[in-house]
């Protein structure tokens, strides 16, 4: 059996998607004018996405409840061949997460964090990494990540981090980073900051990162490693959905790496994936030649 190139390890949680105009205000309402339903959170939506490029990808994670929201997305990721061993337990009951995006791009979530059932990621068997090209992680599943990735530093496969803000953290800047190979952070929780952010790809390098990856929702990304510094700017869209646009960078990115692309054609189509994405409903991607069209017409800068 063909091995699996790109592991996420992580939290796994049905989701439904609410589309609407604005978010009402207290103790009002708003009119939904589109739902989708997935699995996340983004370790397994990059699973589930890259398969679409036909990358063979698993997923280690969270134990699911024996019930049947649990089952539905154990059935849905056989279906859609994400490799993994899937736990349920008639001990827990599966989580749900609710997500509304706005006409702005904006998401605003609401997620369920129950320290037990986080905690089954110290039991998840990490047999899958052997022989993977990546491995995927989030900061937000806290130091349950540090098994795998030291698994992963032990057998040198490479370790992708969604640090998110969480750099505002000396700790967490200094635990998870040393031990991720490309990170990909924000300015701030919103992304609404203006500040610079080559001071903070350089924080993430400074701190152990070799790739530093900061998105900068609708201008687009920094790339920077030791070598060289792009900015990629985002293509004009009209926002339809803004959930999942930060694991839609992610999973074009992994795919470039896997491609063994520079770091200006790993940035643009990085870039171009989560441009397609908000543009669009749910979580799918475009085929590989459509996001490359896309990318090879973004506008780089390179940065001293």
């Amino acid at each position: 059996m063909r091995k699996v190139q790109v592991v996420g390890f992580g939290t796994l949680t049905p989701a439904t998607i609410l589309i609407v105009d604005q978010l009402p205000a207290h103790n009002t309402g708003a009119i939904i004018h589109n739902f989708s339903e997935f699995i996340f959170d983004d370790a397994a939506i990059i699973a589930c996405l890259m398969r679409q490029w036909r990358v063979t990808t698993g997923f280690i994670g969270t134990t699911l409840g024996d019930d049947a929201r649990g089952r539905s997305v154990v059935r849905q990721l056989k279906a859609l061949g994400v490799r993994g061993h899937f736990r349920l337990s008639k001990q827990i009951k599966t989580p749900v997460e609710v997500d509304v995006s706005d006409r702005t791009g904006a998401r605003t979530y609401f997620w369920q964090r129950d320290k037990r059932f986080l905690d089954t990621l110290d039991t998840a068997d990490l047999s899958l990494l052997r022989g993977a090209q990546m491995l995927y992680v989030d900061w937000y599943d806290g130091d349950h990540i540090l098994r795998a990735m030291t698994e992963a530093q032990r057998l040198a496969i490479p370790v992708f981090l969604n640090l998110e803000h969480g750099h505002r953290d000396p700790d967490i800047l200094h635990r998870y980073v040393s031990r991720a190979t490309i990170v990909q952070a924000v300015t701030d929780s919103a992304q609404t900051s203006h500040r610079d952010p080559i001071h903070l790809a350089q924080k993430l390098l400074n701190a152990g990162a070799q790739t530093a990856l900061v998105t900068l929702a609708g201008e687009g990304c920094l790339a920077l490693n030791a070598n060289q510094a792009v900015r990629v700017h985002a293509p004009p869209v009209q926002v339809v959905d803004g959930c999942g646009a930060g694991a839609s960078f992610s999973a074009g990115f992994i795919y470039a790496c896997l491609q063994k692309w520079n770091l200006e054609k790993s940035a643009r189509f990085a870039t171009a994936t989560a441009s397609w994405k908000v543009a669009r409903i749910g979580l799918s991607v475009a085929p590989v030649a459509q996001i490359k069209r896309l990318a090879n017409l973004l506008q780089v800068e390179s940065q001293e």
